[in-house]
């Protein structure tokens, strides 16, 4: 391809290639991400649903032998009289820019799109998740993969969630976090009591011995739900359960009490999905 905005790089310090620095370090990264208004779309694919979604990209970052299958998504970015540039380099070179092997396409420095209110995300909506401070990005992105999969409507996260476009989680979701809805709470558990006025049932997935059990939820189900899941470790808290309408419970043997956030909502969304 030879194309105006292709640039060749060979510096990883080269200043035009800034945003790409020091991916690896998580706190930096969302620091660098908040300020700029930005976020970093990771592996060819995600990059191009990124653009399909209609997000402005600043610049794309990948190795020569993607260019060519790239080319489309690179040119569709282009705006008029602001070329969008396509930095190509050596493996080894991009490699010490951004602190891991590049092996999966392509990277892009995007443009955050505002969020929505909690009220714009749930208009329409039957049945969204609610993510109350999951902090592993890879969770994150692996409950956005089972929302787009299983026909959930949405995605709602509190304040002290990680984010949803944060690289890892983007890449995990495979790029469910541009086809599926989601804004983040500013008042937490208060912005629960919006979706109950708005029609919400909120069920909260705990381990609450009285609580009623996924296949009892899922025979006969609210007319619009909220399913909400807690973090890794301790679960939902307590003023997030005491702000539920019932805890549901998902049976298990064998003494497991818990299953990984993640594999519970793919559960819970397989469960409680309609037709």
């Amino acid at each position: 391809m030879s194309a105006p905005y292709v640039v060749r790089v060979d510096d990883p310090a080269d200043s035009r290639l800034a945003a790409y620095t020091k991916l690896t370090d998580v706190a930096l990264r969302q620091r660098k991400d908040v300020v700029s208004g930005t976020y970093i779309a990771e592996s060819s694919l995600v990059v191009r649903r990124a653009v399909e979604a209609g997000h402005r990209v600043e610049s794309f970052l990948l190795a020569e032998r993607w260019l060519e299958g790239l080319g489309d998504v690179i040119a569709a970015a282009q705006r008029e009289g602001d070329a969008v540039p396509a930095y190509v380099g050596e493996p080894a070179m991009l490699e010490a820019l951004t602190g891991f092997h590049l092996h999966r396409g392509a990277l892009a420095v995007v443009h955050r799109p505002p969020l929505p209110s909690v009220a714009e995300v749930v208009a329409g909506a039957r049945r969204v998740a609610v993510l109350e401070d999951v902090t592993d990005h890879t969770n994150v992105g692996a409950v956005f993969r089972n929302a787009a999969a299983l026909g959930v409507d949405a995605v709602l996260v509190s304040p002290r969630c990680a984010d949803p476009l944060y690289r890892r989680a983007v890449r995990v979701s495979m790029g469910g976090v541009f086809t599926v809805p989601w804004t983040r709470f500013s008042r937490w558990p208060g912005g629960l009591a919006d979706l109950r006025a708005a029609g919400f049932t909120l069920a909260a997935l705990a381990l609450d011995p009285g609580g009623v059990t996924l296949d009892e939820l899922a025979a006969d189900p609210p007319e619009r739900l909220a399913l909400l899941l807690g973090t890794e470790g301790a679960g939902l808290t307590r003023d997030a359960i005491e702000a539920a309408d019932v805890t549901v419970r998902i049976p298990m043997t064998r003494d497991v009490d818990s299953l990984n956030v993640a594999v519970a909502s793919a559960v819970a969304f397989w469960a409680t999905r309609s037709g």
